[in-house]
């Protein structure tokens, strides 16, 4: 046994690669599989290139809908990327 918080006394991990180096996954998964972000990022391209054509071409407001879904859509790729750029929790074993 040892000291209160320590496992053993002496030297360890002589000839085991360092803990860092343990880690499987160096990031972690977002919500959004490849292919949704893939057909997220074509749906943000298509409203964005979409909204100005349309406000030129149409009298009325109806291109606003065009940048409130390109909006969203990129609102829902920053959420992903955050997602994805959040660190693992890592359990360190013995």
């Amino acid at each position: 046994m040892g000291t209160i918080g320590q496992l053993r006394i002496g030297r360890t991990g002589d000839g085991e690669p360092a803990i860092s180096r343990q880690n499987g996954r160096v990031r972690s998964v977002g919500f959004l599989s490849e292919r949704q972000r893939q057909l997220a990022w074509v749906g943000f391209l298509l409203a964005a290139f979409q909204a100005p054509l349309a406000a030129k071409l149409v009298e009325d407001a109806s291109w606003f809908f065009a940048v409130v879904v390109a909006m969203l859509v990129a609102t829902v790729i920053i959420a992903d990327d955050a997602h994805r750029r959040r660190p693992e929790p890592v359990e360190y074993s013995e």
